[in-house]
């Protein structure tokens, strides 16, 4: 991983938020899941919606 230097004249604060109870039972189901399955836990993933293109006609 490279090193990202900062602009002159540019300060980035970073502040990190204690994470609550429901946050931490997440995290501990979502790593008991991927050691169970090996898979990644995808809780309340929105549905992919697919947009259909219109087709258009080719002409030679």
């Amino acid at each position: 991983m490279g090193h990202i230097k900062e602009p002159k004249g540019v300060d980035f604060y970073v502040d990190s938020k204690p994470l609550t109870a429901e946050d931490l039972q997440l995290i501990n189901e979502a790593i008991t899941y991927y050691k169970a399955t090996g898979r990644k836990m995808r809780p309340n993933a929105p549905k992919k919606t697919v947009i259909s293109k219109k087709k258009r006609k080719v002409t030679a």
